[in-house]
């Protein structure tokens, strides 16, 4: 068993505990109040063991039960490990008032975060969240009350905004990560491994090794029939034009700037992932975890991604098992996951600071 025993909260699917178990740690219990994810957890992490996952909201767990649960006294775990839900922290709910505000309820899960790991007292605490947390708008004051809670407890913090892509994850999908550890300074975030061109990023570093694409990612799936799924095509009003959109593009294709001779969109009237296809020659766009009919990416060949496409393009193993009624299912549990690669990179650093501070 490893010396490193961790406590994992609003765990989803389980690809941080996936990465900081590859990392060195031993998951000792998990808290995801979703039933599909938690059975998913609970399949791939602790089929031996099914009582180590609270499918529970942790509004109503105590932190006493978690402790009890992994066997553990305050003090003795190395590390407290969760994504709140990204909802109220995300761009994509700024439309709504009471979020602009910083008043949606959810927005409370991120206290009781803090909440658990002041509580348990670990070495060191890794949080993961949507990249528009950083933000200086109405997420200020949540993420201050986080950090202002785990400082005034003796941690110190530090937290960036990390981008997948450069760490080998075939998706560009930025992400917040945030450390803080017991008594002394974090140490550095991991560099980037990667690099290559984005929307808002045309230089990159040559030094580094160029971005994973999405052909090296699942392009050998490609021509597999018996992958097939049966809601993999695209129809209703706008699904026949995906065909004629080359990959990488998006709806702008049917636009009178490019020159379409009857435009079927005004320009910039979508939002990016409107039609936007997979270019095979470089990552994919983020994976969405409740997308609409119409929003990618899609698959170079003019579909929706099936389920071994997204895993790969996640990083989960290929025979990682998703517990799931249908593709809303599957899509809201990966969609929503940290990609194992990359909580694996960014979990190493603190299990090396751990192990040094031990020394």
């Amino acid at each position: 068993m490893s010396s490193l025993p961790a406590l994992s909260l609003f765990s989803g699917v389980g690809g941080l505990d996936l990465g900081v178990s590859r990392a060195g740690f031993d998951i000792r219990t998990a808290v995801e109040f979703d039933r599909e994810s938690a059975a998913s957890l609970t399949a791939n992490h602790f089929p031996d063991r099914p009582e180590a996952v609270f499918e529970r909201s942790i509004v109503e767990l105590s932190t006493a039960e978690i402790l009890e649960r992994a066997g553990l006294r305050v003090g003795e775990a190395a590390l407290v490990v969760g994504g709140p839900p990204c909802t109220p922290f995300s761009k994509s709910g700024y439309w709504l008032e009471y979020k602009r505000t910083g008043n949606d309820p959810n927005a409370s899960l991120l206290d009781e975060f803090a909440r658990v790991a002041v509580e348990a007292r670990p070495r060191a605490v890794l949080m993961e969240n949507v990249w528009s947390l950083a933000y200086q708008n109405h997420n200020t004051v949540p993420l201050s009350r986080l950090t202002s809670r785990l400082e005034e407890a003796g941690y110190q913090v530090r937290w960036e905004v990390l981008n997948a892509a450069d760490y080998g994850v075939p998706q560009l999908r930025k992400r917040m990560i945030l450390y803080a550890t017991l008594g002394s300074e974090p140490p550095p975030m991991p560099k980037p491994t990667h690099s290559g061109w984005t929307e808002t990023k045309r230089t990159f570093d040559t030094s580094l090794i160029p971005y994973v694409t999405t052909r090296q990612a699942i392009g050998d799936l490609a021509g597999r029939d018996d992958l097939a799924e049966k809601d993999e095509l695209v129809s209703g009003a706008y699904g026949a034009l995906l065909e004629a959109i080359p990959p990488g593009d998006n709806y702008l294709f049917y636009t009178d700037k490019r020159g379409y001779p009857e435009p079927k969109f005004r320009w910039r009237s979508r939002y990016w992932t409107f039609l936007l296809k997979l270019d095979p020659d470089r990552p994919a766009t983020t994976i969405q975890s409740q997308p609409g009919p119409y929003v990618g990416p899609f698959h170079w060949n003019s579909r929706r991604l099936r389920l071994l496409e997204t895993k790969r393009i996640q990083t989960f193993p290929d025979d990682y098992h998703v517990v799931a009624r249908g593709r809303r299912s599957w899509q809201h549990q990966l969609g929503n996951a940290v990609p194992p690669l990359l909580a694996e990179i960014v979990a190493r650093p603190l299990a090396t600071w751990i192990g040094a501070e031990g020394q």
